[in-house]
């Protein structure tokens, strides 16, 4: 007897608060947090922030996001032993519960090419209320245009979208942050992947 799937269930913030216990001061520790790369990785170290914007324009105060991708070499950590000594986990996740402008803040090194011909990117799993699947998107690099432009993923969305899948960089305080805003409907609703 074949079983079938179960539905996602991530209706609601209490997976913010179960997921991500350390950012919303409950005693329990994170599996993961939004530091994907320590002071020791080597790489161009960057913050990646933005807002989770509803179909109305507002931040979205309760979503929870996964981010996922390889170090500056290209390549996914193979180990406990590897992450321990070059600080790269590869992985992070946040609430947008927290600050003071819902925003997600991930701290990181750019990545680099995962695949000969793909450019820089990082990888979003979208959580929050009202949503029973979770959504995938990408982020890719304003200062990557050569690459974005070869990006077999990126050429399969319509032109006039990919905008929505590009971070513009900028510099605060002597560090180079991408802002990437993820807006869930609308007129320039982010590009979701059906994975």
């Amino acid at each position: 007897m074949a079983l079938k799937e179960t539905p996602s269930q991530t209706v609601g913030p209490y997976f913010a608060y179960g997921l991500c216990p350390q950012q919303y001061d409950f005693d329990f520790k994170s599996l993961f947090t939004p530091e994907m790369a320590g002071p020791q990785t080597p790489g161009e170290h960057i913050t990646l922030m933005g807002r989770v914007i509803d179909g109305d324009g507002n931040p979205v105060f309760d979503a929870m996001l996964e981010f996922s991708q390889v170090d500056a070499n290209g390549q996914y950590p193979a180990s406990r032993a590897q992450v321990a000594e070059t600080g790269f986990r590869g992985f992070a996740r946040v609430g947008t519960g927290t600050d003071p402008e819902q925003r997600f803040i991930v701290r990181t090194v750019k990545p680099g090419r995962e695949q000969a011909g793909e450019a820089p990117h990082v990888n979003v799993i979208v959580m929050m209320r009202g949503m029973l699947t979770h959504t995938f998107t990408r982020i890719y690099f304003d200062d990557e245009a050569a690459a974005n432009a070869a990006d077999p993923v990126l050429a399969s969305v319509p032109e006039a979208r990919r905008n929505t899948l590009v971070a513009r960089r900028s510099e605060q305080a002597g560090h180079i942050v991408y802002h990437f805003d993820i807006r869930m409907q609308g007129e320039s609703e982010t590009v979701f992947f059906d994975l």
